[in-house]
């Protein structure tokens, strides 16, 4: 996995962890050898993990939408950053240039973008895996969530098992390069497809 996309908060959060957790992910990344693809900003949770990647040495790709750029303080000391038009264009970038996506905390235009990546491998559109980074317990209710979702029926079971979640940054990135892509049909019981 040489470029792992991650999505997270613009802000910081109430307690001291989240920040200081992302910039330690960033941190993972480079002893890892991973490049960090990510929203361009410089503040928040955000602004942490590009700076972590940074600090260390490593390559970080920005992907910032013209409105934002003022808005959420475009990082002007990354690798690269590209300013975009739009958010699908954000979007859209990010998911080519990574490997691999995780969520640390954020609102909800972080769920919005780790969801949309999650349904693609739901669907067949990519075999990447989609983590979770649980700094805090804050994933626990989304988890809750996707229980009720199968128990309801709207969710397979399976697919709460593409999802790697860990508390630990260290944990999930070990997890993350051991991954392996599958596929599971959701309609009718065709096979499961590995890469």
């Amino acid at each position: 996995m040489k470029r792992l996309a991650v999505y997270c908060g613009s802000s910081t959060g109430t307690d001291p962890i989240y920040v200081k957790e992302a910039k330690r992910l960033g941190q993972l990344l480079v002893e890892n050898g991973m490049d960090l693809v990510y929203g361009g900003s410089n503040v928040g949770c955000m602004g942490a993990v590009a700076d972590g990647v940074l600090e260390a040495g490593g390559n970080v790709i920005g992907v910032i939408p013209q409105k934002l750029k003022n808005v959420e303080i475009a990082h002007e000391k990354l690798t690269e950053l590209h300013v975009v038009e739009s958010m699908h264009e954000r979007k859209a970038m990010m998911a080519d240039y990574a490997d691999g996506f995780v969520a640390l905390p954020g609102g909800t235009g972080t769920l919005e973008e780790w969801f949309e990546v999650f349904t693609w491998a739901q669907i067949g559109y990519h075999k990447k895996p989609c983590a979770l980074l649980n700094i805090n317990n804050y994933y626990d209710p989304i988890m809750t969530l996707f229980d009720h979702m199968i128990e309801q029926g709207f969710v397979k079971p399976e697919y709460k098992e593409l999802i790697l979640i860990e508390n630990d940054a260290k944990k999930l990135i070990d997890r993350l390069l051991k991954y392996e892509g599958t596929y599971i049909h959701k309609w009718g019981n065709g096979p499961t497809e590995k890469n």
